[in-house]
């Protein structure tokens, strides 16, 4: 993966392009977003004074969803753009107990600026752009974030098995930009599941192969809890 300066991200108008249109060409972002909330009420709500650290944050979105719905004793989010979390203080600028640090995936690792535990850490269409090697680096310095009981979720791309596989789920990206009743921003955004195939920052890996390589990191009860197309919801437990 590119340093982080030196990709798409760290562009102020590409990040806040994403943030205008992320809704309108990210098929079930609502669904997937709820299928977490019910993953974290079931498991972890019951804990006391939990911990949650968001990584690759972007606007805070998340985290503002989780405020909503629960009081976790803390929230941290993370990532390596100064404009997403300028974004992401901005929208939880009322919630107390947040904090906010500047770091790329490669910094996390190798600097391990994070200090303490945490009973439940997500990631949000971010770890794709590391190479394999990479991701499982990152995964397992999660797994050791984790506290016990604790519990990982990625919402991310994924890489189909065949071409001809990866073709329908491509199309079918396009059929729901095409489908949202903005018809005027929808029709510019078409192009979308072109440019991400384009875009050489995008290394996704199977989902087959990431969820072999939490489990052979130790995280236990490994499932994908939600998928349509390219885009999945996996994880596992500590």
């Amino acid at each position: 993966m590119s340093k982080f300066e030196k990709t798409k991200w760290a562009d102020s108008e590409f990040s806040q392009n994403y943030r205008d249109d992320a809704d309108i060409y990210l098929p079930y972002r609502s669904q997937f977003i709820e299928v977490v909330k019910s993953l974290y009420s079931y498991f972890i709500d019951k804990k006391s004074e939990v911990r949650i650290l968001d990584i690759g944050c972007g606007d805070g979105l998340f985290v503002q969803e989780i405020l909503k719905s629960f009081s976790p004793k803390h929230a941290t989010l993370v990532d390596g753009s100064s404009e997403m979390l300028k974004a992401a203080q901005n929208r939880l600028e009322h919630y107390k107990n947040t904090s906010f640090i500047e770091a790329s995936f490669q910094n996390l690792v190798s600097d391990e600026p994070l200090l303490e535990n945490f009973d439940f850490i997500y990631s949000s269409l971010a770890i794709h752009h590391l190479p394999f090697e990479e991701k499982r680096k990152l995964y397992t310095y999660i797994y050791k974030l984790l506290s016990p009981g604790g519990c990982f979720v990625n919402y991310d791309v994924v890489a189909p098995q065949s071409g001809k596989v990866e073709k329908w789920f491509l199309s079918l990206w396009r059929q729901w930009i095409a489908e949202h009743p903005c018809k005027e921003r929808s029709e510019k955004l078409l192009d979308i599941p072109d440019q991400y195939k384009a875009n050489k920052d995008n290394i996704p890996d199977t989902l087959e192969a990431q969820l072999s390589t939490l489990v052979e990191i130790g995280f236990r009860q490994v499932d994908c809890y939600f998928k349509y197309g390219i885009f999945s919801l996996f994880g596992g437990f500590k």
